[in-house]
């Protein structure tokens, strides 16, 4: 049987694939696994810069796969064959490294090098839920979100409560986990749960080229500001400012590597162009 997950490396960047027609994308227990797999084979790799999170067959993920839960229901299947339902919240405190497996797979990885979405057709539910790990994402203009698993009353575990206020204020966030309702891209771009829309079917590619764009930055000041930022959320202004100083100040010497270049005349005027 073919797996459900496809993982293909273009140079410094990582696009892992998410294939189950049949279902618009949506995730059974193996399919969690291989997912969880990739991204933890992904952050390991060093030759892998940037991940791109795509789904095949013109949507990304319609969440679980609700027959195949109804199917693990009528064999006597609980809640916990999906996921260990006592998971030590602790575990995600090591970065990069193995965290419990979520019902959609990834889900309570926190990994130490970008990930980003490129969402096509339904990103809902369990999907939503999984576009919100991503750092960011790329949609196409006839792309949709929606906590859609509200009409079966299958909760939000995979970090949605979480991320989704985080992501977009709780006003945002509780309009649409208490009403499921669709959110659609020019809404998703202006609430901010898109980062950006592009063309129908150019959502892939764009979010390539945008990974392309940080796998040229410097790497090590990039992904320590990224998990400042992560890493900032529970704790207090005067330890967050701490935390930033301590990741922060050992690349203190990039910046003045940078400082040089530009003294030389890279990126005068407004010019961005990495290298």
């Amino acid at each position: 049987m073919e797996k459900a997950v496809r993982v293909e490396k273009l140079e410094q960047v990582t696009v892992v694939t998410l294939d189950r027609a049949d279902v618009r994308n949506a995730v059974d227990a193996l399919t969690a696994r291989e997912l969880y797999q990739a991204f933890i084979d992904f952050d390991a790799d060093d030759s892998a810069r940037v991940a791109v999170f795509h789904g095949a067959n013109g949507h990304f993920c319609a969440g679980w796969d609700l027959q195949a839960a109804a199917k693990m229901a009528r064999q006597g299947g609980g809640p916990g064959v999906l996921v260990d339902l006592d998971f030590d919240p602790g575990a995600m405190a090591a970065e990069g490294g193995v965290a419990p497996l979520g019902p959609m797979g990834p889900s309570r990885l926190l990994l130490s090098k970008p990930v980003i979405a490129a969402v096509s057709g339904a990103a809902v539910a369990g999907g939503m839920e999984l576009a919100l790990w991503c750092d960011m994402r790329v949609m196409d203009e006839d792309a949709f979100f929606g906590v859609y698993c509200r009409r079966f009353g299958v909760p939000l575990i995979d970090g949605g409560t979480v991320r989704l206020p985080r992501l977009v204020g709780t006003g945002h966030a509780m309009d649409l986990i208490l009403t499921g309702r669709k959110v659609q891209a020019p809404e998703a771009l202006q609430m901010g749960l898109a980062n950006r829309v592009v063309p129908t079917g150019q959502a892939r590619e764009a979010a390539i080229a945008l990974a392309n764009q940080l796998c040229a930055f410097p790497q090590a000041t990039m992904n320590a500001d990224r998990m400042s930022a992560y890493r900032q959320w529970d704790l207090p202004l005067a330890q967050a400012l701490h935390q930033e100083w301590e990741r922060g100040k050992h690349r203190i010497g990039d910046g003045f590597e940078g400082a040089g270049r530009f003294a030389g005349g890279e990126g005068r005027h407004g010019k961005f162009n990495p290298s």
